[in-house]
């Protein structure tokens, strides 16, 4: 088995870390440079930024925010937010990132997830899907879970693999920022039924959920906010419980 990733992720909006709960009530919690930094100390496998107002803003990721970051990071980097057209993707690229996350800009226009994987290859191409799930069904939205879409998540899942995507960052909206733990039963699906990493997102509150997410939800990586953020869970600490769960992990 192929070792588990543990990720933070930095929600950014106006330069400063925020969290939320269910993609609302949102509070800052800190300076993202600063934050990335210690995580990268820390041993986390990889770091993901996301820009969360920039598409409902209409405005380019902030390239100089992600500039900063990168410069203090000596593990793999993801950015998105704000991202529509291959030159937005160049400039991340050159400002240190070392995948790109897409979100609404591929729903919107599905062929750009060609265009990625063709001019930058596969394995820089991140696609997030935030979805809620609702009378038994699971629906994509855009623009930080404010609009609602007509894509089902496995579908739609499917098609992004199918047009090159390299990895799926799935974001359980009903389970977001609640510490109830990850989505489980739809992660196990998505495992399943792709053939590319799926990494977790949304309800980490113990290290008990992240042992749930790699054994019934079968994931690939598991990402986390709220329990970094606060201190509550560490990430050495995470990785040695892990480890003593038989779950292969990086040290």
């Amino acid at each position: 088995m192929l070792a588990k990733r543990i990720i933070p992720c930095l929600d950014v909006r106006n330069g400063q870390t925020v969290k939320g709960i269910n993609f609302v009530n949102i509070r800052e919690v800190g300076d993202p440079v600063e934050m990335g930094a210690a995580y990268a100390e820390q041993g986390a496998d990889e770091l993901v930024f996301l820009d969360i107002t920039a598409s409902h803003e209409g405005r380019k990721t902030f390239v100089d925010l992600v500039k900063r970051i990168a410069l203090n990071l000596n593990i793999p980097f993801t950015v998105g937010g704000g991202i529509s057209e291959l030159s937005d993707i160049e400039a991340l690229l050159a400002a240190g990132a070392d995948k790109v996350s897409l979100n609404s800009a591929a729903i919107r226009n599905p062929d750009l997830i060609n265009q990625m994987a063709l001019n930058f290859g596969n394995q820089f191409v991140v696609i997030a899907i935030d979805a809620r799930e609702e009378n038994g069904k699971w629906t994509a939205y855009i623009n930080g879970g404010r609009i609602s879409t007509d894509k089902e998540l496995f579908t739609w899942a499917r098609e992004a693999e199918d047009r090159g995507a390299g990895e799926l960052l799935f974001t359980s909206m009903n389970h977001d920022g609640t510490k109830n733990g990850f989505a489980c039963d739809a992660l196990a699906r998505l495992s399943d039924e792709l053939s590319i990493p799926v990494i977790a997102s949304g309800g980490a509150g113990n290290m008990d959920h992240f042992v749930d997410v790699f054994t019934k939800g079968k994931a690939d990586a598991g990402l986390a906010a709220s329990i970094f953020h606060f201190n509550e869970i560490t990430v050495p600490q995470l990785k040695n419980y892990l480890a003593e769960k038989n779950i292969p992990v990086r040290f």
